[in-house]
């Protein structure tokens, strides 16, 4: 019988290697896997290429990552959370490596990657520095840049529910990014505060196929980044 469900986070990030590349969803604190975050800080993987939005915010989640020194190179669109002092750091101090990508040349680079489609055009960033080494093409009398698509090793993911087989639903917002990283890593890895049988979830509902999900772990009670912001709590 199929049965995704590991017992601890721990366990769900446990074969993340050194050098892995990681997609971790969220957008700000909607559908930031913070257990799952903390269980790789705790696991020890470094040398890390991370794709997310941002680079965290506070002393806990993605911040707290790159804090500890475990991420090589970050791609992202903003990396300057609030709060949030570690990557501006280490980036001025070259001990941090950044791709800066515009948000929405971000999603479709991410989604492309799930769909095997190796690469696309945008006029997104056309004449400015971040189009800078990349092939460009005219169509219809304005300028293009040609994009590569983005893939990952894992992807670190936040739902609201999911079954045994790995099916998920996820909480308005929280969605955002959750989706398209489960199709574009080998092996997602799925947080979620509620887990059911299979056949539970209104087919209609699910917004991310099991076929795309390798682990589920459920946390009933999530841990908030402006919670705990606001608490001064740092990890580890």
């Amino acid at each position: 019988m199929i049965d995704k469900r590991v017992a601890s986070a721990a366990e769900a990030v446990a074969d993340i290697g050194d050098g892995a590349t990681v997609m971790i969803g969220g957008f700000g604190e909607a559908g930031s896997p913070i257990e799952l975050i903390h269980a790789l800080i705790d696991q020890g993987a470094t040398d890390l290429t991370v794709i997310n939005n941002n680079t965290g915010n506070g002393q806990v989640g993605l911040a707290a990552l790159i804090a500890a020194g475990r991420v090589r190179r970050m791609i992202c669109s903003f990396p300057r959370g609030t709060s949030e002092t570690a990557f501006p750091d280490l980036y001025r101090r070259s001990r941090i490596e950044l791709e800066l990508v515009p948000q929405g040349t971000l999603a479709e680079r991410i989604r492309a990657g799930g769909a095997g489609i190796p690469a696309f055009f945008t006029a997104t960033s056309a004449g400015t520095p971040l189009a800078a080494g990349k092939e460009h093409r005219v169509f219809d009398e304005r300028e293009y840049v040609m994009e590569r698509c983005l893939t990952a090793d894992f992807a670190l993911v936040k739902a609201e529910r999911g079954d045994r087989l790995g099916n998920l639903v996820y909480n308005k917002a929280a969605r955002n990014f959750g989706p398209i990283m489960c199709m574009a890593a080998a092996t997602a890895i799925v947080q979620v505060s509620e887990t059911v049988e299979a056949g539970a979830l209104d087919p209609e509902h699910i917004v991310t196929p099991g076929i795309f999900v390798k682990r589920v772990l459920q946390v009933e009670t999530p841990q908030l980044e402006s919670a705990l912001i606001a608490q001064g709590a740092t990890y580890p």
